[in-house]
């Protein structure tokens, strides 16, 4: 069976605002298991993205995280990643735990190549395994003379293998600041190319050497999610948090980005949180589903129970709201609240056709109501006493 990867538990964030304080996110609770696809999906303003970036503390300012834990396994066991540093943040970020951000060209610099934001992402997570390779190949160009450029190549190995026992130490940080003794990076940068390269060629891009040398405002928008994707699966990480992809895209690159991810996960035995508002996305791609609503988890379960059997009232308007041939479109009565003044009670209230008098007053338990299968509402809650 399955063990949790990642598991969110009782998660605030509020954003404070000129307005008032929004309360984005309310209590939020779920488990992610080790290659496992689970889809977040819900109406835009609902939480979606918040919560994915809640999960590396990267939610931007006036936001804060107020409470919770946010779980992640590693080698040593669950860590509360809320709990933690920036310098561990940023050991963890795109190496165990990447993001697919959801503009692609809002995500790239605009004044860097491919190449040299790529390669950021290798020289950071992956300079052992990069010296290693330097080491091999100093090896291959050392001759038995005494010459000159031998002598240079004795001195770059000396550095390499100094850099492979702590990267971080005190003398190569002193060496990398003198600038004939920095050349040696070229050979580390040689090396972080071929992998930029390599993982170019992952993503069937043509000619990755070439895009490689290319700036984001040359790249197509199918190009620049692509791009952006092999920054997040460059180090092969445990959990891919995949933040609306494929928005903006045209249908027939959206299926090719998808089934990228699919084929990817496939190889790499990752895990994916991935949100969207996409309905058909979820079916295609998706394990679970989790429907938000407003700040809050309304539904959790298996993908084919959401589409066959929906509890929540609101999951089914999101069904009965998707056209088709020969059907009434029907869409859900009411707007998104304001989360500066949230509803009481359950945040859908307002909107939901079966609401009672204790919907407005009380806010449902989040309850398992069939196996793996949770909702939050009263007429589920009160039939499964």
């Amino acid at each position: 069976m399955a063990k949790d990867l990642l598991s969110l538990e009782n998660l605030v964030v509020n954003f404070y605002t000129y307005e008032g304080t929004v309360e984005a996110i309310d209590r939020i609770s779920f488990k992610l298991k080790e290659g496992e696809t689970l889809g977040l999906v819900g109406e835009t303003g609902c939480g979606k993205s918040v919560t994915s970036l809640s999960v590396l503390s990267l939610v931007p300012s006036p936001g804060k995280i107020e409470h919770g834990q946010v779980f992640f396994k590693r080698e040593d066991g669950m860590i509360d990643l809320l709990g933690q540093d920036e310098g561990f943040l940023r050991s963890v970020r795109g190496k165990d735990i990447s993001m697919i951000f959801q503009d692609a060209r809002s995500a790239l610099n605009p004044v860097y190549t491919v190449n040299e934001q790529i390669s950021e992402v290798f020289l950071h997570h992956k300079v052992k395994e990069l010296c290693e390779k330097v080491l091999e190949g100093i090896e291959n160009d050392l001759s038995e003379g005494g010459s000159l450029k031998d002598l240079v190549y004795r001195l770059e190995r000396k550095i390499y293998r100094k850099m492979l026992e702590n990267p971080n130490s005190f003398s190569i940080r002193i060496v990398s600041r003198i600038p004939i003794l920095s050349r040696y990076k070229r050979r580390l940068k040689r090396e972080a190319r071929k992998e930029v390269a390599r993982i170019l060629k992952e993503m069937k891009i043509p000619d990755p050497n070439r895009v490689a040398d290319m700036y984001p405002h040359e790249l197509s928008g199918g190009m620049a999610q692509r791009v952006v994707t092999a920054m997040a699966l460059g180090c092969n990480p445990y959990l891919l948090l995949a933040d609306e992809p494929t928005t903006n895209l045209d249908v027939t690159i959206q299926a090719q980005i998808l089934q990228l991810i699919k084929q990817l996960k496939a190889k790499f035995g990752s895990s994916v949180l991935y949100v969207t508002h996409d309905l058909g996305v979820i079916a295609e791609l998706c394990d679970r589903v989790a429907v938000m609503y407003a700040g809050n988890i309304c539904e959790l379960a298996d993908v084919f129970e959401i589409f066959k059997k929906p509890l929540h009232p609101y999951t089914q308007g999101l069904l009965e709201s998707i056209p088709h041939p020969g059907k009434a479109f029907k869409s859900i009565e009411g707007e998104v609240p304001a989360l500066i003044n949230p509803p009481l009670g359950c945040r859908f209230h307002p909107r939901c056709p079966k609401a009672m008098e204790i919907c407005a007053r009380d806010k449902p338990a989040f309850v398992e109501i069939q196996k793996d299968h949770f909702v939050s509402c009263h007429i589920h809650s009160r039939s499964s006493r």
